[in-house]
């Protein structure tokens, strides 16, 4: 992966570059923090960007001007979205360390509810599943870790990689 340079975006004092380049550019298309309220405290864990091939709005035409915050509603959307045939890419850096074997068991619970609440979480989901976790397990992400999921255009496996 290839970073363009100087076209930055903060998110909370990370820089995420405006695109990237895998097999062809990548647009920053949304990004955000994950965090926890702990006690009234706000304890932030990662940063996130999410990169998706520009062709992805020639899948998403039919929602054309609509506001963000009815996109985050509109689970259709998310699905155009998901299951269109582009390259898509999450960048994600961590905040506030975190071991692996937990981050491995809140991605799990987040997707699998996710799934189950689609009705779309079956036994090759939860395999799956199983096997995000299992490669986090030994993991030890320190403040600054990068973490990435690519999901190449023509194939349904997704990669996996950190750098410590």
């Amino acid at each position: 992966m290839d970073v363009v340079a100087n076209n930055m975006v903060m998110v909370h004092e990370i820089p995420f570059p405006t695109e990237i380049k895998t097999t062809k550019p990548l647009s920053l298309l949304g990004y955000g923090i994950t965090d926890m309220e702990i006690h009234f405290l706000q304890i932030k864990f990662t940063a996130i960007g999410v990169y998706l091939d520009p062709d992805v709005v020639k899948h998403v035409q039919q929602w054309k001007g609509k506001k963000g915050n009815e996109l985050a509603e509109d689970d259709d959307f998310f699905d155009a979205l998901i299951s269109a045939p582009v390259e898509k890419y999450l960048r994600i850096v961590v905040i506030k360390e975190i071991k692996g074997s937990q981050y491995g068991v809140q991605l799990e619970s987040s997707v699998r509810d996710r799934l189950a609440a689609d009705d779309k979480y079956e036994e090759e989901e939860e395999a799956a599943l199983e096997k995000i976790v299992e490669f986090f397990q030994s993991k030890y992400f320190k403040k600054d870790t990068l973490i990435t999921f690519h999901f190449p255009a023509t194939s349904p496996t997704a990669e996996v990689i950190y750098n410590k």
